[in-house]
């Protein structure tokens, strides 16, 4: 019976060792020799932490002072894949602890990876960065498609017009705000980086739960601390199991995911009562998820799969707060300062808003005609786009142009690499000049997958229109009532905290306009 035991023992420890051993080493290694004999170079894999190390000390070298008052930022953001790029090659790879990640810049390839949404899944994250949000950006195959088809309703033309007096109400409380702060000659030095957070905050806390920012300001507060700690769990070397250790930041990122789940649920389930007491749906974007669900689950009522569950709910809850007000934040601050730093594009924009509205309150027509204003936030996407890069897996071996990935691997989609190439943008790729889009991006990308700010393909962000439409309203209104410059404490320091932000804010001198 003892020996039994031990040559179990001894057998569980050789297997044990071999996946060790496999996971380590004769993996990444394999890897490593099937993308060498296609010509694609990188570093040589150094066990587990790959470039991990390297990739860690440029960001903290790069990002320990602000950087020169220019547009072209990936030097500053994106320096280790650069050097990379630069040093092997297009298509090149980088090593992720023992995973490696080829970076794609050909928008032919970009365009195969971003249409096979099938053959290049999203990659599984750690049950500790779900935490932030899943929902729909996290789903595959018929799970996700169920999900876009029942949020779709949400993100209408229609819904967002219906929508469009909440989006002025927050924007005039932001106005309001900054109307107060203006001293007796009517100009005031702030940092407009949270105001702009407030005020994506609000907004969507209005239009997706009816409710005002500071009724959300507890869920709102929690997840830019989720955030943050997601990005350090992001930057470690992934070791299986150490997610399951009781670290202080594991046990912070599990509390503050059950207290917004307690807060939404609470939400969420005061919406489903009044709906069952026979209460009028509200045309914000939980009531109509929330009919659209309703409609799904009596279409295929005898499959018990159909549908969203209350986790699921709460979980595209998470999301609409958290890419909804991302998103738009960060658009608007970069448009902000970028139009401090152009002040003869700062008054292009304000003549055109002036012109089509006056001095009236923005409407859905004018928006949507306007031309400059449009130009203008492309080129901010452009050169400031809020996710610096997207990846990709491979499951199985897969054809790609001229090359065969093997499964394995992680396809790096580098939006902001791709942005500033001057092979696809010209020579002044890396400067502000909003002509490019004056006849859409269709054309200013002559038709080429080399402008993807909100993804591209199936999967493009479903909020794309929510965001450009909020930015839209929100901008016409700031540039009826003030002009803006730079202040001199501003620091130009773009930084990743899962969005491109900037890193001391944004302090400018606002002033009010006499019309």
């Amino acid at each position: 019976m003892e020996a039994a035991t031990i040559g179990i023992v001894v057998i569980v420890a050789v297997i044990w060792g071999w996946r060790m051993l496999n996971w380590l080493w004769l993996g990444p290694k394999k890897l490593e020799r099937l993308l060498r004999e296609q010509g694609l170079q990188g570093n040589p894999y150094r066990i587990l932490v790959g470039d991990l190390k390297e990739l860690l000390k440029s960001k903290m070298e790069t990002e320990s002072q602000a950087m020169d008052l220019s547009d072209d930022i990936v030097p500053y953001v994106y320096s280790y894949r650069q050097e990379s790029v630069n040093t092997h090659g297009k298509n090149s790879f980088v090593w992720f602890g023992t995973i490696p990640r080829v970076t794609l810049k050909d928008p032919e390839l970009i365009k195969d990876v971003f249409n096979k949404i099938y053959e290049f899944p999203k990659p599984n994250t750690s049950p500790l960065i779900k935490l932030l949000a899943t929902g729909l950006g996290n789903y595959e195959g018929e799970e996700w498609s169920k999900h876009r088809r029942i949020i779709n309703p949400a993100f209408s033309l229609e819904k967002l017009k219906i929508m469009l007096p909440i989006f002025f109400i927050s924007c005039n409380d932001l106005i309001s705000k900054w109307e107060g702060m203006l001293s007796s000659d009517g100009s005031c030095e702030m940092d407009v980086w949270p105001l702009l957070q407030n005020l994506a905050s609000d907004a969507i806390s209005r239009t997706a739960f009816g409710s005002s920012y500071e009724e959300g300001k507890r869920i709102f507060e929690l997840q830019k601390e989720q955030a943050e700690l997601t990005v350090k769990v992001i930057l470690r070397v992934y070791i299986p199991g150490w997610r399951f250790l009781p670290t202080r930041t594991h046990r912070r990122m599990k509390k503050i995911d059950r207290d917004i789940k307690a807060s939404l649920k609470e939400i969420i389930n005061k919406r489903e009562k009044a709906m069952k007491a026979g209460e009028a749906t509200n045309n914000d974007l939980l009531g109509i998820l929330l009919e659209s669900n309703h409609k799904e689950i009596q279409e295929h009522g005898n499959n018990k799969n159909a549908g969203m569950t209350l986790e699921d709910v709460i979980e595209e809850c998470k999301l609409f707060y958290f890419a909804g007000q991302e998103i738009t934040s960060v658009l608007l601050v970069w448009t902000m300062v970028v139009w401090s730093r152009y002040p003869d594009w700062q008054a292009r924009a304000r003549e055109e808003v002036l012109q089509v509205f006056g001095n009236q309150k923005p409407h859905v027509g004018g928006l949507c005609h306007l031309k400059i204003v449009p130009m203008i936030l492309n080129e901010v996407l452009r050169l400031y786009p809020p996710i610096l890069g997207l990846v990709r897996m491979v499951d199985k071996d897969m054809k790609l142009g001229g090359l065969t990935i093997p499964a394995g691997v992680q396809i790096s989609l580098p939006t902001v690499l791709v942005h500033h190439d001057t092979e696809l943008w010209g020579d002044d790729a890396k400067e502000f000049n909003p002509k490019r889009f004056s006849e859409g991006v269709v054309k200013a990308t002559n038709g080429r997958v080399s402008f993807f700010p909100f993804g591209w393909g199936p999967r493009i962000c479903i909020g794309q229109n929510f965001a450009m439409l909020e930015a839209k309203m929100a901008l016409s209104m700031i540039l009826q009532k003030f002009s803006f410059e730079l202040s001199p404490a501003y620091a130009h320091a773009p930084s990743v905290v899962v969005t491109l932000q900037p890193k001391y804010g944004a302090h400018l001198i606002l002033h009010k306009l006499e019309i």
